[in-house]
């Protein structure tokens, strides 16, 4: 036994064969308790002697699987991870250790193991060897098929004379795996293809996946119509489209007969409905193959038709109409069934098909279509207002015939703004603040409402009785290292600010640690990081309100918000300050001024703030006239800074983007803590920081009431979001429109910014900023229009992506809204019409003209743009935008 162990910790996996291979089922069973006392003992040994341990792990992990004699027990040590290194296994002694067991205990072993899925593509080999000789059926885990793939396309034949093995076909290994036509139909029915499937170019190239299936279909080991049916029936559940791009290769390698694409019509028709826009333009390519071959009957075409012309692609709306030309034109009869189909394109998005629906309706209806045009004219209520007249006189008179071309009445739909919540701490009860700080500690991202919240409730539970709290902290902040007696004292800069707090109740904290003049270590990159600023405001007055708790408690904290904004009223920071005064407080100097910063300017306030007599009164009371004015901004148009620019996007054409300034500060910078400072310094807008991502949110809570420095100040990050691959700054953007202060030249600037952002998402935020001010009444549309022209010049905004915008703005009922700021910024699209969207745009300009009929003089260069002849969506949607402007204009 001695022996054994010496072994086992020497690392030597020969000697461990050569002692457990003539020892008996309960010999072995004996030497399991000594074993897993050793992997105890491992487990406890730091990393720099696990890094040494790698020969006794895999000794131990071959000794423990040889002893076990139950088939769970052996599976359960041979998967574990503790007992596992970096380097590839090495079955060999392993397998030789168990392949004289029950071929059924190997085969219930190797079945234990495929079905772990974290470590079956490293147990691969072992399960084959524990497998061969048992016959026993293949393991059908996703797991194990996926080895199984990868194996076999990286298989090699160890049976021929070079010293190293040579690569064997994949057609051989097929061949000559006895799982294959077991494993092959299993292919279709796991979660995600296996990955070695998609390894080709060509899938009709020998050796790939896609021609050794067909060529396993061909000589008789796989069935054809099980490759079939196992690919439409993994089509049919769906997925990625990466993930999708195997099976439908497969199907073009296949090659199927007219007959096998008419078994599947059904399924076709179910593809093309609802599968990724790549499978279902194959689909719809199949049944239009099928249609061609007189296989498609109308009632299916006309199945497929609605289903297809509901998508929003064009490509295969567009596509569908002209095959329901196609049938109509070979059938006049077959229109009963096909032009109902039609009019699923009524409801289209896009106007210029909903004409081409229209026109095919008009084309192929006949005078006694009574009843088929009464049944046309219901659907005919879906189009747009322009084309609603046109249905009338073709169809007959609609339910609302003048429904969305009567603009007289129209009334603008907003979104209502965002309601403010109150922030309230005062009554809430000791385990109330023990609760939320226990939950902010396993918090990454914490709202800065919450952390608030969480500061104001420790700094008055401390300041009224302090050993309680402490008492009741103790146990919700177990697991944190810092807050144990035996850990010593803990490191501020590794807290949060509400960890920050807690440690200074449980006196974790040295006070010289919290000194204002020692330095607090940036989280940013960078000394000029606007965001690393903020972030040491935070810490500034999270560590100056624990010093307070362990020199002089703070009764509570001036600054915590009234608003989940973080705005704080004039009248709750001027109770607070009567109360200090009252009890003989003196304000910490960080908390008050950032409750300057967040308290929202009411010159009215002003004279009570005086009234108080106090230093901190006539500094509210000037910050509430004069001094919190936010400082005004210039503005100009440079070059993309060079620095940021690479070696190998050297040629690139210099991109020129607005940029805006910010002056200096004096108020902040002469009568603010330090950590303030950075605040009131002179700040462009051009340079972009490359900080952690996460707080942005929080930030915003320090500047409640100045939107305009903060969007000079965002700027940046949303110009990355819409000229290079940045994403995320929309969401601040739709955060910041909600907060106080001016909404002015800044703020209108970020927005129009957003709206061309690359990324839906923030395109999408951008949307629900601009909403956001026109319910309040704050939006300037005329100068958002004019701001979007500048942009589109420069080519910061992109017409396809401000039309897509656009759309998602008018689509919630802000059709006048939508226009007013279009009309402005259309001359600088129709000045360069070849940019990539510029009919998208007109066609949304002329999608809310058509619903509110606002009048007004026709854009600088619509009316050329609309006299172009030809086809083009820009000229077509130029006409029909100035056709609607002169008609609302007599």
């Amino acid at each position: 036994m001695n022996t054994l162990l010496d072994a086992v910790r020497t690392g030597r996996c020969d000697l461990v064969t050569a002692l457990i291979t003539p020892l008996t089922p309960g010999e072995r069973r004996a030497l399991l308790p000594e074993l897993t006392a050793l992997r105890r003992e491992i487990r406890s040994w730091d990393w720099s002697r696990r890094w040494d341990a790698e020969p006794t792990l895999r000794a131990l992990h071959l000794a423990g699987a040889a002893c076990h004699t139950g088939p769970a027990a052996a599976a359960s040590w041979i998967a574990a991870r503790d007992l596992r290194d970096g380097r590839p296994r090495d079955t060999a002694h392993l397998a030789a250790l168990l392949a004289p067991r029950d071929p059924a205990w190997r085969a219930d072993v190797a079945h234990r193991l495929a079905a772990r899925t974290a470590t079956v593509e490293d147990d691969y080999p072992l399960i084959r060897a524990l497998l061969h000789g048992t016959e026993a059926p293949a393991p059908t885990t996703d797991g194990f098929v996926h080895a199984w793939a990868r194996a076999t396309t990286t298989s090699t034949d160890t049976t021929g004379r070079r010293p190293r093995p040579r690569p064997r076909p994949l057609r051989v290994a097929l061949r000559e795996d006895p799982y294959t036509a077991e494993l092959v139909p299993r292919l279709f029915e796991t979660a995600t293809p296996a990955p070695s499937l998609t390894w080709y170019d060509d899938p009709r190239t020998a050796g790939r996946w896609p021609a050794e299936l067909a060529h396993l279909a061909t000589e008789g080991t796989v069935q054809r119509r099980t490759l079939l049916t196992g690919t439409v029936g993994r089509l049919l559940r769906g997925g990625r489209t990466g993930h999708l791009a195997f099976y439908t290769d497969l199907l073009d390698v296949l090659d199927l007969t007219t007959d096998e694409r008419a078994e599947h019509t059904t399924d076709w028709i179910a593809l093309a409905a609802d599968a990724p826009s790549p499978t279902a333009g194959r689909a719809q390519q199949t049944l239009t193959a099928l249609f061609e071959a007189g296989r498609l009957p109308a009632d299916r075409l006309a199945e497929m038709s609605a289903a297809v012309l509901f998508r929003p692609e064009k490509k295969l709306v567009r596509a569908q109409l002209v095959l329901l030309c196609k049938a109509l034109r070979r059938d006049a009869e077959d229109r009963h069934a096909l032009l109902p189909a039609t009019t699923a394109a009524f409801g289209h998005p896009d106007t210029a098909l909903q004409e081409k629906a229209l026109k095919l309706v008009a084309t192929h209806l006949r005078p006694d279509d009574d009843a088929l045009r009464a049944g046309l004219a219901l659907d005919a209520e879906q189009l747009g207002p322009a084309l609603r007249r046109t249905a009338a006189t073709l169809l007959g008179a609609l339910a609302d015939p003048a429904a969305g071309t009567d603009t007289d009445g129209y009334e603008e739909t907003l979104p209502a703004a965002p309601a403010r919540r109150p922030l309230t701490t005062a009554g809430r009860s000791v385990a109330e603040t023990v609760e939320l700080v226990a939950a902010l500690a396993k918090t990454d991202a914490p709202t800065a409402e919450e952390t608030e919240t969480a500061l104001d409730l420790l700094v008055r539970h401390a300041h009224q009785d302090r050993t309680a709290l402490a008492a009741a902290l103790l146990p919700a902040l177990a697991d944190r290292h810092w807050a144990h007696e035996d850990a010593g004292r803990a490191d501020p800069a590794h807290l949060t600010a509400p960890e920050l707090l807690a440690a200074a109740v449980l006196g974790r904290l040295d006070p010289a640690d919290l000194s204002p003049r020692r330095p607090i270590k940036g989280r940013g990159f960078g000394q000029h990081c606007i965001h690393d600023a903020l972030q040491r405001v935070t810490t500034a007055r999270a560590r100056e309100a624990a010093l307070r708790i362990l020199t002089d408690p703070l009764p509570f904290l001036l600054a915590t918000p009234t608003w989940d904004c973080g705005t704080l009223e004039p009248h709750d920071l001027l109770t607070r300050l009567t109360s200090y005064a009252r009890q003989g407080a003196t304000p910490a100097p960080a908390d008050f001024a950032q409750a300057l910063l967040r308290v929202r300017r009411d010159p009215q306030a002003a004279a009570a703030a005086d009234a108080l007599a106090t230093g901190e009164g006539r500094r509210l009371a000037a910050w509430l006239t004069a001094d919190g004015e936010p400082a005004p901004h210039t503005r100009h148009v440079s070059d993309q800074d060079r620095g940021l620019r690479t070696w190998w996007r050297a040629e690139r054409p210099t991109l020129r983007r607005i940029v805006l300034e910010i002056p200096e500060r004096l108020v902040i910078q002469k009568e603010f803590p330090a950590v303030f400072h950075p605040l009131g310094r002179p700040r462009t807008g051009t340079p972009r920081c490359w900080h952690w991502r996460g707080q942005e949110l929080a930030h915003l809570a320090v500047l409640p009431q100045d939107r305009e420095t903060q969007a000079v100040w965002l700027l940046p990050d949303l110009t990355g979001c819409a000229t290079e691959e940045g994403r995320g700054a929309g969401e601040v953007l739709s955060r910041l429109a909600e907060l106080g202060g001016p909404a002015g030249p800044a703020l209108h600037l970020a927005v129009a910014t957003g709206l061309g952002a690359r990324h839906a998402e923030d395109r999408l935020a951008a949307v629900d900023a601009l909403l956001v001010l026109a319910a309040r009444g704050e939006l300037d549309t005329a100068l958002l229009g004019r701001d979007l022209a500048e942009l589109l010049r420069l080519g910061t905004v992109k017409p396809n992506r401000l039309a897509d915008a656009a759309r998602t703005a008018a689509a919630t009922g802000a059709y006048a809204t939508t226009w007013a700021f279009l009309a402005g910024s259309l001359p600088a699209v129709l000045a360069d019409s070849a940019g990539r969207g510029a009919g998208e745009l007109l066609a949304v300009a002329a999608d809310c003209v058509e619903h509110c009929g606002p009048g007004g003089p026709l854009p600088e260069g619509l009316a050329p743009a609309a006299a172009r002849k030809g086809t083009s969506q820009l000229a077509t949607q130029a006409r029909r935008l100035h056709t609607a402007l002169t008609a609302t204009t007599g």
